[in-house]
């Protein structure tokens, strides 16, 4: 079953709650590069008209544009100790709300490469994370949610978005048991 490892805005303003599960989500990378399954990379942010301009999206309404992230902008670049994308990996740069299958092409990508299953990780467990699993596997995609690569600012959220998921949207396991789970497969 092809898989992939969708890495969700391991980006230096989530550098918080993302550091701590920074050694699990480089593992599973690791592994991903070494079976040639796709990783990819998502990086969420927003365009001067999203902030500021006739375009504000209903996320920065919500948030306010000073606790959101503008594109290009060092805040929006990938934590530095995060395992960089190999060639055949996936950078989705135009994520602009919870949902990295929303306008970013990112379905079209992982039907393109035959891609089943996706393995979540990344951050905000209780926001970006789980509402991109509830999207995966509404689109028909096998979805495990890795829950110590997932990292949020609250763990009362990270649990209660662990157990919502895990009662209908898909597997929550940790990365040791995904690597176990995958490697067993080969």
């Amino acid at each position: 079953m092809a898989t992939a490892l969708l890495v969700i805005d391991m980006q230096v303003f989530f550098a918080g709650p993302g550091t701590p599960v920074l050694p699990r989500i480089n593992g599973l990378i690791t592994h991903f590069h070494s079976t040639a399954n796709p990783v990819v990379y998502t990086q969420h942010g927003h365009t001067p008209a999203q902030l500021a301009g006739h375009q504000v999206s209903q996320l920065v309404r919500f948030w306010g544009a000073a606790h959101s992230i503008p594109r290009f902008s060092a805040a929006w670049e990938l934590l530095p100790a995060l395992t960089r994308a190999a060639k055949d990996d996936v950078l989705v740069q135009d994520k602009d709300t919870y949902d990295a299958f929303l306008h970013t092409g990112l379905e079209e990508v992982l039907r393109g490469r035959g891609v089943t299953r996706v393995l979540v990780t990344g951050v905000l467990t209780n926001f970006c994370c789980e509402t991109t699993a509830r999207s995966a596997f509404n689109r028909g995609f096998e979805t495990w949610v890795i829950s110590d690569a997932c990292g949020a600012n609250d763990l009362t959220m990270h649990a209660g978005a662990l157990r919502a998921l895990s009662a209908g949207f898909g597997e929550v396991i940790t990365a040791e048991e995904a690597i176990e789970r995958l490697s067993a497969e080969v």
